[in-house]
């Protein structure tokens, strides 16, 4: 990321690949009934319409963790939580960690970087990420979607019985389901994401409006939320529920899109659309104001531990 000044430790790449993973982790932990909130309603259209149910169960962002909390417990919230965290240390540690490393390599390791260079960068890292992070993801959003269940049972009784079921029952391909939609929404979401923080941050340093500190992060991060939520919601939607699908619901990606289009009309494609803002705004800024602080802080422990006596 920009903002490095000369006399500082430029952080090595097994820093920010460990830094990105634990403060996406972090920021999974502040706002992850945010994302279960979000996931249940870009659902909800679908299980309508499967259910034959008039009446939406859910409303708003609060009012679908108020009455997840009512009807399930505050445990429902966290559904997941185990695989969400596997995935952020093995998702967001390549998205993010790698980001300034893929830079280098598109620029052949000057430190200009146009925005052509940062958009390549971003899809690069992100289509990366998803190629051997999927099935966690997977899991993840059939935990947060499973009270779709009847009688109350239980879809999984556990993260590691929800990848052994999906890979016994659906095959190994069922763990890379929607693969494609989510390399798509991934480089999609890494480009908005990083490209607009990297950008923002650059523009507040290069004309003194803040110094290289939380505020600046913070303001950065914000701004790369809102972007990519705006940008990300329709492939996100899609994703969600292409993920969740059963064995045959959908032929493909583009026919669920589809199916949502014809079925629910193009405001389907913006369902949790608060949610996902929620959730993104927050989870960027705990996430990037989090990492520039690892990064400070390893930098440091670094260059003491190989200064001279």
């Amino acid at each position: 990321m920009v903002g490095m000044k000369p006399k500082d430790v430029m952080p090595s790449a097994a820093v920010k690949f460990f830094g990105a993973g634990t403060a996406a982790c972090i920021a999974d932990l502040v706002t992850f009934p945010l994302d279960t909130a979000k996931v249940r309603l870009q659902l909800q259209g679908e299980s309508q319409i499967a259910e034959g149910v008039g009446a939406l169960k859910y409303r708003g962002v609060f009012g679908t963790i108020t009455t997840m909390v009512r009807t399930e417990g505050a445990r429902s919230l966290y559904n997941g939580l185990v695989a969400g965290l596997q995935r952020q240390m093995s998702f967001a540690s390549v998205r993010i960690g790698l980001y300034d490393s893929m830079k280098q390599f598109y620029t052949r390791g000057t430190e200009s970087a146009g925005i052509v260079t940062r958009l390549m960068a971003g899809c690069t890292t992100g289509a990366m990420a998803v190629a051997f992070a999927q099935p966690t993801d997977v899991v993840k959003v059939r935990f947060q979607a499973q009270v779709r269940l009847a009688d109350g049972e239980r879809r999984y009784n556990g993260t590691m019985d929800a990848y052994k079921t999906i890979a016994r029952d659906e095959g190994v391909r069922g763990l890379w389901r929607g693969c494609m939609p989510n390399i798509t929404r991934n480089a999609i979401v890494n480009c908005a994401e990083l490209v607009t923080y990297d950008m923002i941050k650059e523009l507040i340093l290069k004309y003194n409006l803040m110094t290289d500190n939380m505020p600046c992060h913070f303001t950065a991060a914000f701004g790369a939320g809102f972007c990519t939520t705006v940008v990300a919601s329709p492939v996100d939607v899609v994703k969600t529920r292409f993920m969740n699908s059963g064995h045959g619901q959908y032929s493909s990606a583009l026919n669920c899109a589809f199916t949502m289009l014809r079925n629910e009309g193009p405001t389907a494609f913006y369902k949790g659309f608060m949610p996902s803002f929620l959730r993104l705004g927050s989870w960027n800024i705990v996430m990037f104001v989090t990492y520039e602080q690892i990064k400070k802080g390893m930098s440091r422990a670094q260059q003491y531990w190989e200064s001279p006596f």
